[in-house]
């Protein structure tokens, strides 16, 4: 065989094996191949945070084949998602099938296409250790996060609650923003609107930009806007356009929502 191809899904691997033709091979990692120690901490805080990864017992066959694949091939391509979690898959693929020392290298694709799988064949990279930082970073925040919080919410709330990086920063903001709320003091203020004619027979509306703490300061001062002369200081015109707005996002809905 001369190549494989690993990628993250196998429904994936049919599509693409078909477009490649019979000097690929492409196989599939099922996701990621190795991660934390699921009931140890796993991360060496004196050593620079060091994670320790394992390879899970549900795992340990698919990678066994994909190790058996890869010694056999002259060149392997490791077809991963272009995002942070991709990225680390195909660094944990690099490292644990052992291919430092073979032909091994990166490619992308944005589109199940012949012509898009062909592009990343044609235009392969290295792996980006900038986004699988990034990765690592994430996951061990969460394990720090959630293994030092979670069994505090254990023994002062109750059982099986967890606490993680995301989550519970989110619901510090909720808390913080309903204290807001209860302890909010309305104000009432007033404002003013006028109406003027001109010339030509036109009306036009001004609305002051102050606003009056009472209706008497607001009286007041429109009471003291009679007779007093106005003027148009300044007319500036411009082309409008107005497109209409985008489709919601799951963000942009409950921007709207909030507001």
């Amino acid at each position: 065989m001369k190549n494989l191809v690993i990628v993250e899904s196998p429904a994936k691997a049919k599509t693409i094996a078909r477009f490649l033709g019979p000097d690929f091979q492409v196989l599939s990692s099922y996701g990621h191949i190795r991660d934390l120690k699921p009931n140890k901490f796993s991360v060496d805080i004196k050593n620079n945070y060091e994670p320790e990864y394992e390879i899970p017992t549900d795992k340990r066959s698919v990678v066994k084949e994909l190790k058996t694949q890869a010694d056999k091939a002259d060149y392997i391509w490791l077809a991963s998602d272009e995002d942070r979690e991709g990225e680390a898959i195909a660094w944990h693929l690099y490292e644990v099938l052992g291919l430092q020392n073979r032909p091994t290298k990166r490619i992308v694709f944005h589109e199940i296409t012949e012509s898009a799988i062909k592009a990343a064949i044609e235009n392969p990279r290295d792996i980006d250790i900038h986004l699988v930082d990034a990765q690592q970073a994430r996951r061990v925040l969460d394990r720090i996060v959630g293994f030092e919080l979670s069994p505090v919410l254990w023994r002062r709330i109750r059982p099986s609650l967890s606490a993680g990086r995301v989550q519970s920063v989110s619901l510090r903001l909720i808390v913080e923003r309903e204290r807001e709320i209860n302890t909010f003091v309305p104000e009432v203020s007033y404002r003013t609107v006028i109406e003027f004619i001109l010339p030509d027979g036109k009306a036009l509306t001004a609305e002051l930009q102050t606003r009056f703490k009472t209706k008497e300061e607001a009286r007041h001062f429109l009471e003291q806007s009679i007779g007093a002369d106005f003027r148009i200081t300044d007319v500036t015109k411009r082309p409008g356009k107005r497109s209409p707005a985008m489709p919601f996002t799951t963000s942009t809905l409950q921007q709207e929502a909030a507001r």
